[in-house]
């Protein structure tokens, strides 16, 4: 299977864009840009939505996807889909709306491998405690991505009317 690879320069970094001829198979942070096969009408939506998302046009992608993941592991990455633009939950949160309260661990593992980053928004995952913890393009992108989608605005005007 031939994979294509696109770069795309986002205000928190170069990312590398991969497609297969089924969908996207990865969006990774990288330091910086590679040498491009950039013939993939795919690679092309995908730079696109990532632009429209950056212009803070778009809240939601529409890209078809390839994933590669143990079947736990892409169950996982579904659900997070599902988690809207601005707003965040917590790994337990997550292991809950997957019917195992205790699987907490297994579901940060999975979220740590999730292949697709900002498309499948892992960034909006927290430690119970409210705190940003672990995220493979490094805590502060993290930090970036939420303060982007303003995730924490609306929590903190509630915290201060307590």
């Amino acid at each position: 299977m031939a994979i294509q690879v696109a770069y795309f320069h986002s205000p928190i970094g170069w990312l590398e864009i991969r497609a297969s001829k089924k969908g996207i198979t990865g969006i990774e942070y990288v330091e910086e840009k590679g040498e491009s096969s950039n013939r993939s009408p795919l690679l092309k939506k995908c730079k696109e939505q990532l632009e429209e998302y950056f212009a803070k046009e778009r809240k939601e992608f529409k890209l078809p996807l390839d994933l590669e993941g143990s079947d736990f592991q892409i169950i996982v990455w579904k659900e997070l889909k599902k988690i809207p633009y601005g707003e965040t939950i917590t790994y337990h949160e997550l292991s809950h709306r997957l019917g195992d309260p205790h699987s907490d661990r297994a579901v940060g593992y999975a979220n740590s491998r999730n292949p697709v980053n900002i498309v499948i928004p892992c960034h909006r995952v927290i430690a119970v405690n409210g705190k940003l913890t672990g995220y493979r393009g490094g805590l502060w992108r993290k930090k970036w991505l939420l303060d982007f989608e303003e995730a924490f605005a609306q929590k903190d005007l509630f915290a201060m009317m307590q």
